[in-house]
């Protein structure tokens, strides 16, 4: 029986090759779009799975009393210290804590920048037992002057031999390396290198703090703790060390297994970050992709049922149950499916390499070593093998041999029915498609808007760099005067906190206005250069002078902190008196005037709201260098810059970065969600298009001789192709109705997350609505007008 209906499937795909052909296009789209999207999910949701306990280890945060959109990653260094000796609750607490910059490494001759490097507490493995390729976890922190690296930093010094016992220069000390960790753990940190805390050399005073927080801290509780108790009886204990005249910051445990997915909002995090909405949002379209497959089949499997009509009405009077005929048509289902994983399988391995150099993953398709894999995949054709043809051998098994064998069955109530089916699921195809299609214009909006907008400043032609070796610190005024030499460079600044950079903070206080709270700001460290270089807009007072002494005390503020710190106008905000508790000596404030009043700009990304900034002259802090370059020869100033920066700093190779490379940057993870929205759109789109093309064939055939008759009458060929697409057109009107709404809801859902966007506009829907009417007619077009053009006299004649 089995090798009858097995003998049956194979010769009806053999015989209806076009209709065979777009059925296993359609599903092996979807299926290929299915296991690709697939994988990337569980390799987003594979991090951290590796700790022992996970469930019992999270990671402790701050966020600002009353504002929920200040979340912070670090945190200050005595949590940790704090959580071991007060609560019992805590097995293992661990600090680590990113180095700010790029190190420089020396070995074997080479001499290079490395970044993700961390200081971690000695028990760092103990809560995270990461693999070892060389060395072992107990001894790699016995030797204070000891460092672990990534496999991947010990090949490129050591090359493939053993490193451990070997030496290197870490920003000339010297260290012993004493353990090589494997490549590719799914861990949420990147870990490049790392070093024992202690031979931080961090003064006491400052690993004492509660007020200075660059430390990621994770805390593993004991069987059976309540981490929401623990968390409240935390928050209450460190209430007095926390509270300040601003803003507290408020303490809160997360899972471990939500840092990757949960933390994009997160300011100052150090984790490789995913984000759970594109995660979601990736998953929903690949089930639509796969629903809109199995939709083309019984949209295909139903209109062509009339087709195999004689062929059940035979079986039934010669004995087929309605069971029987079930078994066999989904059976020819399930065969279409397999055939359609196996070219899905061959388009996954060809371009999951592709996918892998895009999202800068590691993924792997193993189909063979791991049978979970297999077995999954089998599920998956089983499933879409009988969701798909469950509904057409329903309808098919249905008709009544005594009126298919007369030739009725087009009017079988059976029919009937699949064609309100068959009408309903193009509408909900199209209207998926119009949902991406809206959703693909508004995300490459947000991205262009994001890209394009107005920043306050120039970042045209402005590179940086940070500032290497003992005497550039020193002699940094006579580096900058040499570098103004040059024709083609325009301006030089000095400071710390340059767009796109790291920025400190601080509480501001104004004397005159005294029933204002201590306000929080952005610290911008300037010389008198700085307004220049990056071409900020005053719109009060007047920029640093180095022909003013008493500048060094004054600060230039933004248009958000004069609001924030109740100035009333940017003209009223000039001669008011700010103080600051420097960052070393909280108790030790910094007065002076208020000499300017600039317009905002947005320093950080534009996924934050431009904050209160402060900028202020402060040598102490210094730490970077911006070059304005004029003028069509880049190259040429660069050149200079590098032979300037070789006379002042011999031992440190410059390294650059252009600050609006550095901008892009920030929207990596937009850019490719437009990028992979707008491709599974296409593909949603194209499976669409397949279906369409195949009901628009059967339409014509299902119509020829009423196509023959019109035309004897005298209808035109445009006449007979809009009589044929007119029904079609109407489909796509009604998905646009029913998928622009979703569409607005959703996306402005996702818009709002962003505190710069664009608004959504009726074009929009107006774009999306004519691109899938265009793109059905033209797919309908090719067998309207091949039906419309073929003979009348064939079309009329009888069987």
């Amino acid at each position: 029986m089995l090798q009858n209906y097995l003998k049956i499937a194979w010769r009806n795909l053999i015989k209806r090759q076009s209709y065979s052909v777009i059925n296993i296009a359609g599903l092996s789209l979807g299926m290929a779009a299915c296991l690709l999207i697939g994988l990337f999910v569980r390799d987003e949701q594979q991090y951290d799975k590796f700790v022992p306990g996970a469930e019992n280890v999270y990671r402790v945060y701050q966020q600002t009393k009353g504002d929920v959109n200040n979340i912070i990653a670090t945190v200050p260094p005595t949590f940790a210290v704090a959580l071991k000796q007060n609560f019992p609750e805590v097995e293992e607490a661990v600090r680590v804590m990113a180095f700010k910059s790029k190190q420089l490494v020396e070995a074997n001759d080479k001499k290079l920048y490395e970044e993700n490097g961390f200081l971690v507490d000695s028990n760092f493995f103990e809560l995270f037992p990461l693999r070892f390729k060389y060395g072992s976890a107990s001894r790699v922190f016995s030797d204070p002057k000891s460092i672990v690296m990534s496999a991947a930093m010990a090949e490129k010094y050591f090359g493939k031999e053993d490193p451990v016992g070997k030496k290197l220069t870490l920003s000339k000390d010297v260290l012993r390396v004493l353990g090589v960790l494997e490549n590719n753990e799914k861990f949420h940190l990147p870990l490049n290198y790392l070093i024992s805390l202690n031979t931080a050399g961090i003064p006491a005073d400052m690993m004492q703090s509660w007020q200075w927080y660059p430390f990621n801290t994770y805390v593993k509780l004991r069987n059976g703790t309540s981490a929401a108790q623990l968390q409240a009886k935390f928050q209450r204990f460190s209430k007095p060390f926390m509270k300040g005249e601003g803003d507290i910051n408020v303490p809160y445990f997360q899972p471990l297994g939500q840092v990757h997915l949960y933390s994009s909002d997160f300011k100052y995090d150090m984790a490789i970050r995913g984000n759970i909405t594109y995660v979601k949002a990736l998953s929903v379209i690949a089930i639509f992709i796969l629903l809109i497959a199995c939709f083309n089949f019984v949209n295909l499997a139903t209109s062509r049922s009339i087709k195999r009509a004689k062929e059940v009405g035979v079986r039934k009077a010669v004995g087929a149950g309605r069971k029987e005929l079930m078994v066999q048509f989904v059976g020819e289902t399930i065969m279409l499916a397999a055939i359609s994983m196996v070219v899905a399988i061959a388009a996954t391995c060809v371009l999951l390499p592709s996918l892998n150099r895009f999202t800068e993953k590691s993924m792997v398709f193993d189909l063979i070593s791991n049978p979970m894999v297999g077995l999954t995949l089998g599920a998956l054709t089983l499933i879409v093998g009988i969701l798909a043809g469950f509904y057409p051998a329903l309808v098919l098994s249905a008709f009544r041999p005594v009126k298919v064998l007369k030739g009725s069955a087009v009017y079988d109530t059976a029919l009937v029915g699949a064609t309100w089916l068959r009408n309903g699921l193009v509408v909900i195809q199209f209207s998926l498609s119009v949902l991406l299609i809206i959703s693909a214009i508004v995300v490459i909006s947000q991205v262009r808007y994001m890209h394009n907008k107005d920043l306050g400043f120039r970042k045209d032609q402005v590179l940086f760099f940070p500032m290497k070796g003992e005497n550039l610190q020193k002699k940094y005024a006579s580096f900058k005067n040499e570098l103004m030499r040059y024709p083609g460079i325009a301006s030089v600044s000095i400071g710390y906190g340059f767009p796109g950079d790291a920025f400190g903070d601080g509480l501001m206080t104004v004397k005159e206005n005294p029933e204002v709270k201590p306000t929080k700001a952005t610290l911008v460290m300037v010389d008198e250069d700085y307004i220049n270089t990056l071409g900020l807009n005053l719109l009060s007072g007047r920029d640093f002078s180095k022909d003013i002494a008493g500048d060094v005390s004054g600060y230039i503020i933004n248009e958000t902190a004069v609001r924030e710190l109740g100035l009333s106008s940017p003209a009223k905000a000039i001669g008011k008196t700010l103080s600051w508790p420097t960052w070393r000596n909280p108790d030790s404030l910094k007065t002076g005037p208020v000499i300017g009043v600039v317009k905002d700009f947005h320093y950080k990304s534009l996924h934050e709201k431009i904050e209160p900034a402060v900028l202020q002259i402060y040598p102490q802090a210094y730490s970077k260098v911006a070059v304005k370059i004029t003028g069509a020869n880049i190259e040429t100033a660069i050149d200079q810059i590098s032979n300037v920066w070789s006379r002042y700093s011999p031992d440190y190779p410059i390294e650059y970065n252009f600050l609006d490379e550095s901008f892009g940057k920030m929207y990596k993870g937009e850019d490719k969600l437009k990028t992979l929205l707008t491709l599974f759109t296409a593909i949603t789109i194209f499976v669409s298009c397949l279906g369409l093309l195949g009901l628009a064939a059967n339409a014509a055939e299902q119509r020829r001789k009423e196509l023959g008759v019109r035309k004897v009458l005298g209808a035109t060929v445009e006449g007979l192709v809009v009589l044929l697409s007119k029904d079609f057109v109407k489909l796509m009107l009604l998905s646009l109705l029913l998928a622009s709404p979703i569409a607005w809801y959703f996306m402005n859902q996702w818009l709002d997350n962003f505190p710069y966007r664009i608004t959504i506009n009726w074009w929009m829907f107006a774009v999306a609505g004519g691109l899938a009417v265009v793109l059905a007619l033209l797919t309908v077009s090719f067998q309207t007008v091949k039906a419309a053009l073929s003979n009348p006299v064939k079309n009329l004649k009888t069987e």
